[in-house]
């Protein structure tokens, strides 16, 4: 495996960077041969990395943050922790990728929204504890580095990070020709945030009584496509280039597969600070009884009611072309609903007035009751 760091250019090839200086030489003192094998014969081309990273050091930049230390271009970033903010402070990470919603972005070669999904999915992990996002790194495996192709995927990132308010410190872009196709590339990312020790949202804080409340998502986000590419694009045989009426504005199948993650860390964290949040929960993959049944301590149960929201067409679409059972769908897919907040019953008109100032599409959804530590979905959605 060879990589090209994001963090700089130098060190990618003899000539540096700049091309003007050589570091090192090494000679054997033998004549050398009229053919010698090099890294691009075996399909790796170090003048391209150096290229995708010029490509993308400006959206790298915009995404600084006060705490970052010197430039682009170490082995490591560097981030100054202001510990006068915190009394006790821990940090928080969180690690992700993006899944197979990256087969639709080959397939439609769009590529500058990918980013936002991977920096969702990390992000709003770390706030569903309380903790600031502080910085991301990431990491980019592809078949062959086309320049643009790969600046295009680190301006999603760059985007994400700053509607998420944290960093991007650095990262790594690999060519792997042989393990992936020309055409095919991966992403993973890494985020650290921090989160002062007596403000860290858990299970232990949710009390019967309290309010569960809902924040819409922007549609399937990056969760349950290796079965929404089963149903839809190989037994429904559909294309991502026709356009289906229920999602409005000529809106293809494609363009709505390829619906960026909505990022909710800085509504929550402006929640935190606004109401009494017991605990958040992200719902990815395992959909909602999955996951906010992980924010729930054993002595309750959440109680939450479909008919309180509509799920958007795409949803409807999936389970009729694929004839799936309510329950699988509600284990495989969001339904809608991206982020859980728990919230005291008194706070409740608090938070939801929050949110609604930040423009999130939130309401109460449920309720906490005596219980075992379950997730009652009770209710049925509104249809049509």
């Amino acid at each position: 495996m060879t990589h090209v760091s994001e963090r700089s250019g130098t060190g990618s090839s003899p000539t540096g960077a700049g091309g003007d200086r050589q570091p090192w030489t090494a000679g054997t003192g033998r004549a050398a041969r009229k053919r010698s094998v090099s890294y691009a014969d075996a399909g790796v081309s170090i003048e391209a990395g150096d290229r995708a990273v010029e490509l993308l050091k400006s959206k790298v930049k915009q995404t600084r943050r006060a705490e970052v230390m010197g430039d682009l271009g170490g082995f490591a970033g560097l981030f100054r922790l202001d510990t006068k903010k915190y009394r006790s402070p821990i940090l928080a990470s969180s690690t992700d990728g993006v899944g197979t919603k990256l087969v639709i972005a080959q397939q439609l070669d769009i590529h500058d929204t990918i980013g936002i999904d991977l920096v969702a999915m990390v992000v709003d992990d770390l706030v569903a504890c309380g903790a600031e996002p502080l910085f991301l790194l990431d990491y980019i495996a592809t078949g062959e580095v086309v320049p643009d192709k790969v600046a295009e995927i680190v301006a999603g990132i760059a985007d994400g990070c700053r509607y998420a308010g944290c960093a991007l410190l650095g990262g790594e872009t690999a060519e792997h020709p042989g393990v992936l196709r020309p055409d095919e590339y991966d992403v993973s990312a890494t985020g650290v945030g921090v989160v002062e020790e007596s403000e860290i949202l858990s299970a232990e804080r949710v009390e019967v009584g309290d309010v569960v409340i809902a924040m819409r998502s922007s549609g399937l986000h990056s969760n349950g496509y290796s079965l929404v590419r089963h149903v839809l694009l190989g037994a429904g045989r559909m294309r991502l280039d026709v356009v289906i009426d229920d999602f409005g504005r000529q809106r293809t199948l494609g363009e709505e597969l390829l619906t960026p993650t909505k990022i909710y860390a800085q509504d929550c964290l402006k929640l935190i600070a606004e109401a009494e949040v017991r605990s958040i929960a992200h719902v990815t993959g395992g959909g909602i009884p999955g996951n906010l049944v992980r924010v729930l301590p054993e002595h309750v149960d959440a109680v939450v009611n479909r008919a309180t929201w509509k799920p958007q067409p795409i949803f409807d679409l999936i389970q009729s072309k694929g004839r799936i059972e309510d329950q699988e769908m509600e284990a495989a897919f969001n339904m809608g609903i991206g982020m859980f907040a728990v919230v005291s019953a008194e706070d409740a008109d608090r938070a939801l007035a929050t949110l609604t100032g930040r423009g999130v599409d939130a309401w109460q959804a449920g309720e906490i009751i005596e219980g075992t530590g379950r997730v009652q979905m009770v209710g049925q959605h509104t249809r049509g």
